[in-house]
């Protein structure tokens, strides 16, 4: 019994930062899991990817100008995802190309610009920081920052459910019965952009996506319905953090990588063995016919 206590919670009673670090992994998923939900039915899954990579520049200049600012480097990151967002759909209406070729564009552009910024004053410490983040290093300010986008998220969601839900199926329906269709894309991209700033304190600007995609991915196989994918995707990004805390804690690991491999591990039992759509439901179960 001592032993299963050891495993599985000794590491959150008796060390604070592991306990402030399961922290935000919850408030990451309780936010970022329902937007990668919705991502996943607007068929954008690789945008999340593009936006956590577009970030970067703000948050290098941030960086440069104030140091390890966390409202520094959040506002930094926020403009900058915000101004690549505003930069793709411009792009998209004022020429024939397709929006995934000039988000590839723009998102190479600013990780590239980020890069640089970062190499030209910062060391090469600064610059893993800012790439893979350092879960176990979130204190007071960088939580209370996730909550705060947290609860504006959430809140954002519930009073504009039927509207982002209605866009995310049918975009042009939308915009053809109901004139703020566009507004209601731009705030979703807003959501969007403000959730991987949050996230790139604890995971880094190339995992930040990674509690956003994969348990909204592997919650597709487990449940039906927006509000059932969501919850069930929040629920697998708490417990990806949890353990992935104890993978890292227990075999002196990176914690960032280890969350994000359970995350993708459950992805692969998901899509192996989950109910709905998996390679078991499709392929390994008996068929019932009906006279």
């Amino acid at each position: 019994m001592n032993t299963v206590m050891d495993i599985f919670l000794s590491p959150f009673a008796d060390f604070a930062f592991m306990r402030k670090a399961l922290v935000g992994c919850c408030l990451l998923s309780m936010g970022a899991a329902p937007l990668g939900v919705l991502l996943i039915l607007r068929r954008m899954s690789l945008m999340g990817e593009a936006i956590s990579h577009a970030v970067l520049p703000g948050i290098a200049a941030s960086f440069l100008l104030f140091g390890l600012s966390v409202p520094a480097m959040g506002l930094g990151g926020m403009l900058a995802g915000l101004a690549v967002a505003i930069l793709v759909g411009l792009a998209t209406r004022l020429t024939q190309m397709k929006e995934d070729a000039h988000l590839a564009a723009f998102y190479l552009i600013a990780l590239a610009l980020g890069v640089l910024l970062i190499s030209w004053r910062g060391t090469s410490i600064d610059l893993m920081h800012l790439l893979f983040g350092s879960v176990l290093a979130a204190d007071d300010v960088s939580l209370g920052f996730m909550a705060c986008i947290t609860s504006v998220t959430l809140s954002l969601m519930a009073v504009f459910y039927r509207p982002l839900i209605a866009e995310s199926f049918d975009p042009l329906f939308m915009r053809m019965v109901h004139r703020n269709g566009t507004l209601y894309h731009l705030m979703f991209l807003m959501l969007v952009v403000i959730n991987m700033v949050a996230g790139f304190q604890t995971l880094g600007t190339l995992m930040s996506v990674g509690l956003m995609m994969l348990p909204a991915a592997a919650a597709r196989f487990w449940s039906h319905g927006f509000m059932g994918i969501a919850g069930t995707a929040v629920g697998i990004g708490v417990f990806s953090g949890y353990f992935g805390l104890l993978l890292s804690y227990h075999n002196n690991v990176p914690s960032g990588p280890a969350i994000i491999l359970t995350a993708g591990a459950v992805y692969m039992v998901s899509l192996l063995c989950g109910p709905l759509g998996s390679v078991r439901a499709r392929y390994f179960t008996r068929k019932h016919f009906t006279n």
